[in-house]
């Protein structure tokens, strides 16, 4: 018989689980609540909330709306998404991760001081990622991205720099980042970094490698547009070649289960247990009959 596991580790990470609780609320309530943006980079989760009547919006739209109810994903969001709410009479509903409105608020503070200490913020991070867009905005949109090494020539190596992370970018890429400025920046100049990256995304890289290794195949389940999905993906590869992603249960190809003794099922911090639950399912009706 094939062995079939779920990762118990996998799914939601708190701020998602947030979030959607706080959306379910207010749909039970009213039946209706925009969304700024998708709620988790998981279309079929999105897909769900919106058949309870979750409408999903974008910043345009925002600008439209007025005396409507309005939710904030766990990304977060610039001082100026709030300050359109307020003159547009908009309540919001705000699942703002603590993890990241801690993030922003340290941002903010730092860049207060930029101007006294002749230095400036920069955030490793993926330019355009809903997260990177909100910490940017304490700046006033001054901060500098970097997504890797050959971005830092944006960096003014003159003055003094204050490296902040995206919540769910890798530990050992923020590390290789601190250390290439250390050796590029100027001596004499300060350089303060702060390891904002969030451990319970970070501490699933060690579990979901040990997971992957158990397995001849891996089904990683997760959204296109997840970032955190790409990262544990490529993990899961690096320890395991036999690893697939799927979206879902039907991009799963027949071939890939041929001779499998022991199939692992995991996911992103933004993959629902109920699409995992689903492949877990597919594969007894496939492989266990």
């Amino acid at each position: 018989m094939v062995k079939i596991e779920i990762d118990s580790g996998s799914g939601f990470c708190f701020g998602v689980v947030n979030a959607i609780k706080k959306a379910e609320e207010e749909l039970n309530k009213s039946g209706i609540l925009y969304c700024l943006g998708d709620i988790v980079h998981n279309n079929h989760e999105v897909d769900r909330l919106k058949a309870k009547g979750l409408i999903t919006i974008d910043h345009e739209k925002l600008k439209e709306l007025h005396d409507v109810k309005v939710l904030l994903r766990a990304h977060g969001e610039p001082p100026e998404t709030y300050r359109i709410a307020r003159e547009n009479r908009i309540e919001i509903i705000d699942a703002t991760c603590p993890v990241v409105l801690q993030l922003q608020k340290k941002i903010k503070e730092s860049y207060k001081d930029t101007d006294k200490t002749n230095s400036q913020i920069v955030i490793y991070g993926k330019p355009g990622h809903a997260e990177v867009n909100g910490l940017v905005g304490q700046t006033d949109g001054k901060a500098t991205i970097i997504e890797g090494i050959e971005d830092l020539t944006k960096i003014n190596f003159d003055q003094e720099i204050r490296l902040y992370s995206q919540t769910t970018k890798s530990v050992e890429g923020f590390k290789h980042i601190v250390s290439e400025i250390n050796r590029k920046k100027k001596e004499g100049t300060s350089f303060l970094f702060y390891d904002t990256i969030c451990r319970q995304v970070a501490n699933r890289i060690p579990n979901i490698r040990d997971f992957a290794r158990k397995h001849e195949l891996i089904l990683f389940v997760s959204g296109k547009k997840s970032s955190n999905g790409r990262v544990l993906f490529e993990e899961c590869l690096s320890v395991n070649p036999q690893s697939k992603l799927v979206s879902n249960k039907d991009e799963i190809e027949e071939s890939w289960l041929e001779g499998k003794r022991s199939i692992g099922i995991c996911g992103a911090t933004s993959t629902p247990k109920w699409l995992m639950e689903d492949v877990y399912e597919f594969l007894k009706s496939k492989l266990q009959d």
